[in-house]
């Protein structure tokens, strides 16, 4: 059998990393087109956005954080600061930063305020020296707040209104929201309205003062409760107290949709018909809502898309766009999903 001769010493070739030319040139756009989708600076066609991602991806082509540090001085990380982890409104809400960080090549740390076992600041301060900006909630103590506004760091604040006329904030109009939710209920003829509050966050007593918006001339009682915490055991607690009082409520608003879960829960263990004796609503439009039984009605606070467009508004911001440069708030939509645990108020004679 004839030997097959070596094949000729070579030199191994590499294959040149792909290039935004590249990209732009697989996806049949612009290299403009291609550094402001992947940097998160524009939106574009979902068939464009599509192509772009495709080439990136069949390519291999990635920026190079470490040699943009050298060159912008920047760490090419992004912070953001959660209330709780364990709460389904705060993932989705990092999961809609993540997705434009992610696109804009760019890495996300975040820290859970309730589960750190070091000092506010001293956390935020830790977080603000690892990254080029950061998404923060309203809900942050007044000191941390202030040390924020001389801090020289890109800020954008979440979930309410901004605690100062030089910050940019996103999120809901939560009176608003809550003069939807309860409209609905009015609309269903319930006039004894209990809201379940949680004074540790700014925005309840904007949900408290849009349920008496929408009463406002009518023959309606609203009575005001509170828990020490948004979980779901605090709705537990409460539900003696709110549900077995001399004159029962028609229907309970609470501050989110963890409470009342909480709430519904122990209704039911408390031999009430839920939605017949009394109905029980929400905020946040989490995912276990929709699976309880009966599923809950909530007010959706456009979790996932806030934090979207939070990020979005930070990058804009690190890249010094002048148009959220300076202070502002952004509101998002919010809607009320009517589901089970709501229904029409039944007189009885």
């Amino acid at each position: 059998m004839a030997s097959v001769p070596d094949a000729p010493d070579t030199p191994t070739r590499r294959r040149k990393p792909a290039t935004i030319r590249d990209v732009a040139d697989a996806a049949g756009v612009s290299t403009a087109t291609v550094s402001k989708f992947i940097n998160g600076g524009q939106r574009f066609t979902r068939e464009v956005e599509e192509r772009v991602t495709a080439a990136v991806r069949e390519l291999g082509y990635s920026s190079n954080p470490m040699a943009r540090g050298m060159i912008t001085g920047q760490t090419g990380n992004v912070g953001i600061v959660i209330l709780d982890i364990c709460n389904p409104h705060f993932t989705s809400l990092v999961k809609g930063a993540s997705r434009v960080a992610e696109r804009a090549g760019l890495n996300l740390l975040f820290t859970d305020t309730a589960e750190g076992h070091t000092p506010e600041l001293t956390m935020l301060q830790a977080l603000s020296r690892r990254v080029d900006g950061i998404i923060v909630s309203a809900r942050l103590s007044e000191v941390a707040i202030e040390w924020l506004k001389h801090a020289g760091l890109p800020v954008i604040y979440y979930g309410g209104q901004q605690p100062d006329p030089g910050c940019y904030s996103v999120g809901v109009d939560n009176r608003a929201a809550a003069q939807m939710l309860g409209r609905h209920l009015r609309d269903l003829g319930h006039r004894r309205i209990s809201y379940v509050g949680f004074s540790g966050a700014r925005w309840s007593s904007e949900r408290w003062k849009g349920l008496q918006d929408a009463f406002d001339g009518s023959d309606g009682v609203l009575r005001l409760f509170d828990v020490e915490a948004a979980v779901a055991e605090e709705g537990e607690r409460v539900a003696s107290s709110v549900l077995l009082s001399a004159e029962p409520p028609d229907a309970v608003v609470t501050y989110n949709d963890l409470v009342a879960l909480g709430l519904l829960g122990q209704a039911q263990a408390l031999g009430l018909r839920v939605p017949d004796d009394v109905s029980i609503a929400g905020f946040d439009n989490i995912i276990y809502g929709r699976y309880a039984s009966p599923a809950l009605t909530t007010v959706d606070t456009a979790s996932e898309l806030t934090g979207e467009t939070a990020m979005q508004r930070l990058i804009e911001r690190i890249r010094g766009d002048a148009a959220v440069s300076g202070g502002g708030h952004e509101t998002l939509a919010s809607r009320v999903i009517a589901r089970g645990s709501t229904a029409r108020r039944v007189v009885r004679t």
